[in-house]
């Protein structure tokens, strides 16, 4: 786990020492063990590294590493199953003179070349210098876990883990208006129909599961998809079957991600897919387990899942800490967190993980285990409800099924009017007029200048699962939008301290195994989470497992939007964006404090985009 920045260019005026080590120093949160920067013979190419040392603590793990003397590599992240390909690639003959990931990486670039990204279970951004080819050969792991960044022109490619190293670097920071049209109107943080897009002009992002090649002598750049989850259901199962092969696949993943040098905690939110994670963790724990676990605590607040963590943190012997947020700071920390972030974020939750990684980091843990990506791969949201009752109405099986009953039994209040029996009929059609209605809504936000919206008013980026199932709706919250806005705010809020975040439920196996499997493994009887609730229902209490409202990572930020400087910030960042053409100079609407989680959380937003213009 690191900070990686590089330069590639036929011109060696741009290709110095002085160049790279600034970029690498802004960046240097991530990797606060150790620094690298090295330059190509022919000064075509230089990388900069920041290390924070996980997996072979020695120097002969230090990047950039040289391999065969033909490639240098940098590395971010982790090859969950470096072990196992080490021993493939001894068998071929390969050499080896540490025990860390990123010379298994190297040598299976040599090995398989640019295949060599099908092999690897892991979060991952890395670039390798072919110094024979003369080419830049990089990757990005399957869900976007782990940041790339880049630049390129007709006289160089930059790339950097962080944005703020590209701008040290002389990148333009220039904001995209029309994501910030998107974002302030329908909340999306990324474009599904161009994932290289950021909030800045002349930036991009290698989009997940993507690898890179650049060629300095004809500077060609060509990007290309390397995996592509299929979420088309196969043979069926029993629910025996299933649980069998989640508990083998979720256990090898737990397994693999505690492998560590470093001392390893865990993230408790009081919530299902943590809990299942410390219950997998407890039955083979390795020496560097520490017991210890994070949790966000807010007492007095009605969605405050302190006492679910503690009845967690009790039935495994953990050592609990619970992190609080004091509302007189959320100023100062919304400056923390965006100075890391970036780019904007829709709710105060992220300040609370901000604090839960920066404990993790004052009680001596380096490797945190979280549970993210299990909403998202299993069926947690409610949402999704919506998504499985049309699937069985279109096969005419909802009333059969007794499904929208047992949901009701448990509380849940989704709705299934006679508008979504018209879409589970014509999803096509009732698309085409839910997509009118979003830009619509889009184009009349209240607070936009009239000018700003109508200009940007055909780059609504809004779109819906291209399959009008469940499968298609965890498919497009996976892979095209949703999961990676998540991952990005946990991997700046962890590497902000030097902490690295593991995420078993994103093991590519594991998700590829629950993408084949039918919709009631994972609604069912009105439970979300059918197959995860079933898997542990021996391992933790009831009252985890059968928790029927799920409550989320959820902060009191109404609470704390009524603080009399965050209101006087929010007020500042009007103004600000209103003296940016983006909303109304007249008449501004008075702040209005809401929940992290409603439909028309506009305020916050409008704050977080604020910092875009800092």
């Amino acid at each position: 786990m690191c900070g990686i920045v590089g330069i590639v260019s036929r011109e060696r005026e741009f290709v110095t020492r002085e160049r790279i080590y600034a970029a690498s120093l802004c960046i240097r949160h991530r990797g606060p063990d150790d620094e690298g920067i090295w330059i190509s013979p022919a000064q075509e190419a230089a990388f900069g590294h920041r290390r924070l040392s996980i997996i072979d603590l020695s120097d002969a793990a230090a990047q950039p590493m040289h391999y065969l003397s033909r490639y240098t590599i940098i590395h971010n992240g982790e090859v969950y199953n470096y072990k196992e390909l080490k021993l493939q690639l001894q068998q071929k003959g390969y050499p080896f003179n540490s025990t860390s990931d990123t010379e298994v990486i190297a040598a299976a670039y040599d090995a398989w070349g640019k295949e060599c990204v099908q092999y690897f279970d892991g979060m991952f951004s890395f670039a390798i210098w072919d110094e024979k080819e003369k080419k830049l050969f990089a990757a990005r792991d399957r869900f976007g876990e782990k940041p790339f960044f880049f630049f390129y022109d007709e006289t160089q490619l930059l790339f950097a883990s962080e944005m703020k190293a590209l701008w040290i670097m002389g990148v333009p920071k220039e904001v995209n208006r029309k994501m910030v049209y998107n974002f302030l109107t329908i909340g999306y943080t990324m474009n599904p129909g161009n994932p290289q897009e950021t909030f800045y002009q002349h930036l991009h992002k290698l989009p997940p599961a993507t690898y890179l090649e650049f060629h300095t002598t004809d500077h060609s750049l060509a990007l290309v998809k390397y995996w592509q989850l299929n979420p088309d259901v196969r043979q069926p199962v029993t629910t025996n079957e299933a649980v069998d092969e989640f508990t083998h696949l979720f256990s090898s993943s737990i397994q693999k991600r505690l492998r560590s040098e470093v001392s390893i905690g865990t993230s408790l939110s009081g919530g299902l897919d943590s809990a299942a994670i410390v219950a997998f963790c407890n039955e083979h724990p390795p020496e560097k387990y520490t017991y210890q676990s994070f949790t966000a605590s807010f007492p007095g607040f009605e969605k405050d899942e302190t006492p679910y963590a503690t009845l967690i943190a009790n039935k495994f012997d953990l050592q609990a800490h619970y992190v609080k947020v004091d509302e007189n700071e959320i100023v100062n920390l919304m400056q923390q967190v965006m100075k890391h972030q970036e780019e904007p974020f829709g709710s105060a939750s992220v300040l609370a993980q901000f604090k839960v990684y920066q404990c993790a980091a004052q009680n001596n843990i380096k490797v945190l285990l979280d549970g993210q990506g299990a909403d998202e791969v299993l069926g947690g949201y409610h949402k999704y409800y919506r998504w499985f009752w049309q699937e069985l109405y279109r096969k005419r099986k909802l009333a059969s099924s007794g499904e929208l009953k047992q949901a009701l039994d448990l509380g849940i209040t989704e709705n299934f009017s006679l508008q979504h029996k018209f879409a589970a009929c014509f999803p096509e059609f009732s698309a085409a007029i839910w997509q009118g209605l979003k830009a619509r809504k889009a184009f009349r936000h209240q607070e936009l200048d009239r000018d700003f919206a109508f200009l940007h008013k055909h780059s609504l980026y809004h779109v819906l699962p291209a399959s009008h199932d469940l499968n298609g709706a965890l498919y497009f919250d996976t892979v095209v939008s949703g999961l990676e806005e998540l991952l990005r705010l946990a991997d700046r809020n962890s590497m902000a301290h030097g902490i690295e975040v593991r995420l078993p439920f994103l093991s590519h196996e594991l998700v590829e195994f629950l993408f084949h499997l039918p919709p009631e493994m994972k609604i069912h009887h009105g439970w979300t989470k059918w197959l995860l609730r079933k898997t542990v229902v021996q391992k933790l209490p009831a009252e985890i497992t059968w928790q029927r409202n799920k409550t989320g990572f959820e902060p009191p930020q109404k609470k704390w939007m009524q603080q009399a400087d965050v209101r006087e910030a929010i007020e500042n960042a009007k103004q600000q964006l209103a003296a940016e053409g983006i909303l109304k100079k007249d008449g501004l609407k008075k702040v209005q404090p809401h929940d992290s989680y409603v439909a028309d959380n506009v305020d916050w937003k409008i704050w977080s985009v604020s910092y875009l213009f800092h």
